[in-house]
């Protein structure tokens, strides 16, 4: 499987891609040239093998789409459901919306939204609105076409806020940092929430629902995950006080399964409908776990302080490698609209695009695998290779 296969020690070595991310192949540098020469000096013919497969990778076709550069911090970032469309928020409170494609990407708007930074964002399910919630305690619904506002929520909060999330055509849910959960209807014309929740000490940094909508899960920096049954329009449980931070969530297995992360990079995987404590957990890496996004009904891909995205296999657990590579933290990351592309942004101002098509044939794992060797491997996604790998071509 190109990338996966076993090497020798020196597949842990990698070549880096260049910060301006300007083609599709990995760009090495001259320092990486000679050394490697050096390494593999067989010979004035061999040489020149060596630099054939250097240029091969130059030349290869694009396979996803350039890099993003923006001049303020990206907080989140946000694939349209529908088309070729990617959303910025940005610590100014601006959104950016650019529209993608494997030769160039466009910025097509540009909504000042919020006095103050915009925390995060969500589209509606038909796409045609865009939800953005921010610092200044404000809700704002945006015409994606017409990039008019809607509706806005002034002080929807007492505190700035940190989520918000699309639950069906008329719903939406909040979460603040003092750990305020607050759910609306849009069919309100008195901009008043239909429900709020207090069990948390700490930031809601997380909201998810399910098709059937019946719970809603919120994880927060208490470390607790709060369940709220969406039908009754009441607190449903609130799982064991875990001794880090929740970061993120997701479904998996048809939605039989819950995963969370957390500030110290482990899983924890919890049973539908068992929300009180987690059923098997799996740690994979030493870092802060800021994002988290479901792959396949198997397959997570997380995002990390330390600017690695990492791919784990959860059924059975076994680390996958590693997808592509920030200089800096991951703050988020999101895949689009029909599975092809995961997009994620860093602390570079930088949003990149890493082609997953590959993981089809992840989907099976047959063996629990947990090797720290493995957990480090370049994935085909990532923008350095293994140099094992690279040198295999000249053989």
């Amino acid at each position: 499987m190109g990338n996966m296969k076993d090497v020798s020690s020196s597949s842990d070595v990698s070549m880096s891609d260049s910060d301006s991310d300007s083609d599709s192949g990995s760009d090495v540098s001259q320092s990486e040239i000679d050394t490697m020469v050096t390494q593999y000096d067989h010979g004035e013919e061999e040489e020149d093998e060596l630099i054939k497969a250097i240029k091969k990778e130059h030349t290869k076709k694009r396979d996803h789409p350039p890099m993003i550069k923006c001049e303020d911090h990206i907080v989140k970032i946000s694939f349209h459901p529908n088309e070729d469309l990617i959303a910025a928020a940005l610590i100014t409170g601006d959104v950016l919306v650019y529209r993608y494609g494997n030769e160039e990407n466009k910025l097509e708007s540009t909504l000042e939204l919020h006095a103050k930074a915009c925390r995060d964002i969500s589209f509606s399910g038909d796409g045609k609105y865009l939800l953005s919630a921010s610092k200044d305690k404000c809700v704002v619904i945006s015409d994606v076409e017409t990039e008019q506002m809607v509706r806005v929520y002034e002080k929807a909060h007492e505190n700035p806020i940190n989520c918000v999330r699309v639950i069906d055509e008329n719903l939406f849910a909040t979460g603040d940092d003092e750990g305020v959960i607050k759910l609306w209807d849009q069919r309100e014309n008195n901009l008043k929430h239909i429900f709020k929740l207090k069990k948390n000490e700490d930031t809601i940094t997380d909201i998810v629902t399910h098709d059937e909508k019946k719970y809603m899960l919120c994880s927060s920096a208490d470390g607790t995950l709060t369940t709220i049954d969406l039908a009754e329009r009441q607190f449903f449980v609130q799982s064991e006080e875990y001794e880090e931070d929740l970061t993120a969530l997701g479904l998996f297995k048809q939605e039989t399964k819950l995963l969370a992360s957390t500030s110290r990079g482990k899983l924890l995987l919890f049973n539908w409908n068992e929300f009180g404590l987690h059923s098997d957990m799996f740690p994979t890496t030493d870092t802060n776990i800021n994002a988290l996004i479901p792959i396949t009904e198997n397959i997570v891909v997380t995002a990390c302080d330390d600017g690695v995205l990492r791919a784990t296999h959860l059924f059975p657990h076994r680390h996958l490698g590693i997808v592509g590579q920030h200089d800096l933290v991951i703050e988020s990351v999101d895949i689009c609209n029909n599975g092809k592309f995961i997009a994620s942004s860093g602390h570079f101002n930088d949003i990149k695009f890493w082609n997953i098509q590959y993981f089809e044939d992840f989907e099976k794992v047959d063996k629990k695998n947990t090797k720290r060797k493995e957990s480090e491997m370049n994935l085909p996604s990532s923008k350095r290779q293994n140099v094992a790998d690279f040198f295999s071509d000249l053989s």
